[in-house]
């Protein structure tokens, strides 16, 4: 099948599936006039290859598991250790954010803090301001 056959199976664009073609991660033939033919399996590994991206493994992450994947070796039990993982991967960057969040909140705080109080008026004339004070030899 075509290249537009394929994104119109897959939900791919055109430009991704080139790309993911140029990276290894889809296989395709080349025909008459250097036109990418791409098969049935094509079709798996491009609908793969989205659900992947959408739960945030990333391409080096795919490009290791599509092999087993279209061996049909990757097993169930790795799928869920590997999704675990994510979750894993996730909580800490929940963690991390929710840090920086309440770091912002205190800041916030401070300067809510600070703008409530009222402030002495600034001199206006030389003979208000305080002098200045030489340096010690």
């Amino acid at each position: 099948m075509r290249i537009s056959e394929l994104a119109r199976l897959s939900g791919l664009s055109l430009h991704r599936i080139r790309r993911y073609a140029d990276a290894g991660l889809l296989i395709a033939e080349r025909a008459h006039g250097a036109y990418r033919e791409f098969d049935a399996q094509a079709v798996r590994d491009a609908r793969f290859i989205v659900m992947g991206r959408d739960i945030g493994f990333s391409l080096p992450e795919l490009a290791e598991l599509l092999p087993r994947y279209r061996a049909r070796t990757l097993t169930i039990n790795e799928m869920v250790e590997r999704l675990q993982g994510r979750i894993v991967a996730v909580d800490a960057l929940i963690a991390e954010q929710q840090t920086l969040r309440a770091r912002l909140v205190e800041h916030i705080h401070w300067f809510e803090h600070r703008r409530a109080q009222p402030r002495a008026p600034e001199p206006t004339t030389p003979f208000q301001r305080a002098p200045k004070r030489r340096p010690r030899p």
